[in-house]
């Protein structure tokens, strides 16, 4: 880029009037000086404006599913999408001397299909350039693309973005936004795990699920030694825009991100899941039907937590079940909830792939009143680690009306343990088994012709030694059957006690149980709650097999 071509680019930014549109903000300068990426018009740009972008568009039709993507990207294999990696000689600020944060960008390709928008964003100045599509950008290995279908398509854009901060600047990225709303963040083991996003729709209901997607970004340039950085975001969906402002701190433990959104409805709304979050869960200690590998457990969470409005924590461990379930938890003004792995032992899990003993845990911490609602989860049937079956996030309790806006400021924590916990006794692990028989006997030549089902929950912490001696009274309720046997141990090896009981069926039914416990000591409540969702088998599989074959 010559001199002279240079300041005519310059002179003609400098007529572009001050008011801001869509149709404005996509347009593209004619060139940029080379030791940026941006090669957009400047335009003005901060909250205010993405704010009154995500109204104004609320007002008009979706547009509905993505454009067709040029055959060489639309018919990519997974393996040859991976192939395909940025250029990190372009990453957004590589320009910046001493830098602690940089940002490269995901290619369109795929199963990744909507075009979506970047933007560099000067603070001080409140103006943005966009940064277009070129395939420069990128780096195609061996992935078996035709570049000459992409030559001038500026318009093809990107499919999301990953962070990085040093000193693994370029090498391992920390956050990652891609798909959709979806988006996911480490702690300092730099390994992925479950994933946010930035909003769920009628994931729950007698209507089709909606996947808002985030079509724009603006990136605030990050300074020489900053370790925070602000991203802005456009959501689109079909009954539902967004304008959303991502503050972004990569810390060296853990990322925390203050997440500030606005969101305009186009169309009624059954179920709006504010806070949304997708793990999975196969097999755990509690669970173990689908755990027949060499794996001892398999699942990013293990449990969803709840620091209710009220003040009582709560403990859900997760279910793979063999059907599909929702549990919706009431609650008014919640302090906090997350889905939580928390086991971080290796030998717990055996798996040198997914790594799942290094998985983080997100927690939800709200930053304004959010009202009464209920925090909901969704457990679905899977039959391997592939697929995510866990979902959560909150239901505001008022129905969400066309034209409605409404705001919604949180804090999330990616972090192997949670920001802050129960000062009380907490529940350590859940564990079933066959019951019927006394702990510490085998079933012994016959099996017991009673059956039951045995629950044994670990709680570690709090004042529980200092309560033992006065007497520790687990408070048991079940929706259904009975708890008999009901035994407190004290076990050395995690210096906390076992409350064990056997579920009795009292009919036949199959309806899921729904199991609650706390410890009590004098009157007092010493422990966090225990909820559990039992699933009792059929009558005629209530029983117990001997399968052994005596020659």
């Amino acid at each position: 880029m010559n001199r002279r071509r240079f300041i005519k680019a310059s002179m003609a930014l400098a007529a572009v009037s001050g008011t801001t549109s869509i149709a404005t903000l996509f347009s593209r300068a004619a060139y940029a000086a080379e030791s940026e990426i941006a090669d957009g018009r400047t335009t003005e740009f901060d909250f205010s404006v993405l704010q009154s972008m995500a109204h104004d568009l609320s007002k008009k039709p979706w547009v509905g599913k993505p454009r067709p993507l040029p055959d060489t990207l639309a018919n990519l294999t997974p393996q040859a999408y991976n192939a395909i990696q940025y250029d990190a000689e372009h990453s957004l600020w590589n320009n910046v001397e001493n830098r602690q944060l940089d940002v490269q960008f995901f290619h369109v390709g795929m199963g990744f299909r909507r075009r979506v928008r970047m933007f560099s964003v000067d603070a001080a100045s409140h103006q943005a350039r966009e940064i277009h599509f070129r395939p420069e950008l990128f780096n195609y290995n061996d992935a078996g693309v035709d570049t000459k279908q992409l030559e001038g398509q500026i318009d093809l854009g990107f499919a999301g973005f990953k962070a990085f901060k040093a000193p693994e600047l370029a090498r391992r990225d920390v956050v990652s936004f891609l798909g959709a709303s979806y988006f996911r963040a480490v702690d300092n083991t730099y390994q992925y795990g479950l994933s946010a996003r930035g909003l769920a729709v009628n994931t729950y209901t007698d209507q089709l699920e909606e996947f808002p997607d985030f079509t724009s970004f603006w990136f605030e340039t990050a300074k020489a030694g900053d370790t925070k950085f602000v991203v802005y975001a456009l959501l689109d969906s079909a009954s539902v825009t967004g304008a959303y402002k991502f503050t972004i701190s990569c810390e060296a433990e853990r990322v925390v991100m203050d997440v500030d959104n606005h969101l305009y409805a186009r169309e009624d709304i059954k179920q709006l899941g504010i806070a949304p979050m997708t793990s999975m869960f196969a097999c755990g200690t509690n669970e173990r039907r689908m755990c027949d590998t060499i794996h001892p457990q398999i699942h990013d969470s293990d449990r969803l937590a709840m620091w209710r409005g009220n003040g009582e924590w709560v403990t859900r461990p997760l279910n793979n079940p063999q059907k599909l379930q929702f549990n919706a938890y009431l609650d008014n003004n919640p302090k906090g909830f997350g889905l939580l792995q928390l086991d971080h032992e290796f030998a717990n899990y055996q798996d040198i792939m997914g790594w799942y003993n290094k998985r983080p845990s997100l927690w939800v911490e709200p930053l304004n009143k959010w009202g009464k609602g209920a925090i909901g989860l969704m457990e679905i049937p899977t039959t391997g680690e592939t697929l995510d079956n866990i979902v959560c996030f909150w239901q505001p309790e008022k129905p969400v009306k066309a034209g409605d806006e409404l705001e919604f400021k949180y804090r999330l924590y990616w972090s192997g343990l949670p920001p802050i916990q129960s000062p009380l006794a907490r529940v350590y692990a859940t564990r079933t088994g066959m019951g019927s028989f006394p702990e510490g006997w085998a079933p012994g030549e016959h099996f017991p012709e009673k059956w039951s089902r045995r629950f044994a929950i670990d709680f570690i912490g709090g004042d529980l030694k200092a309560a033992a001696p006065k007497g520790i009274e687990p408070v048991i309720t079940l929706s259904n059957g009975e708890a008999r046997q009901i035994e407190i141990l004290y076990v050395e090896p995690f210096d906390g006690y076992r409350i064990l009981f056997d579920w009795y069926p009292t009919d036949d039914s199959t309806d899921p149980v729904d199991m609650r416990m706390f410890l009590r000591c004098q009157g007092d409540a010493i422990s966090e709650t225990w909820l559990y969702h039992y699933f009792p088998p059929a009558p005629d599989k209530r029983k117990y097999v001997d399968d052994r074959v005596m020659k």
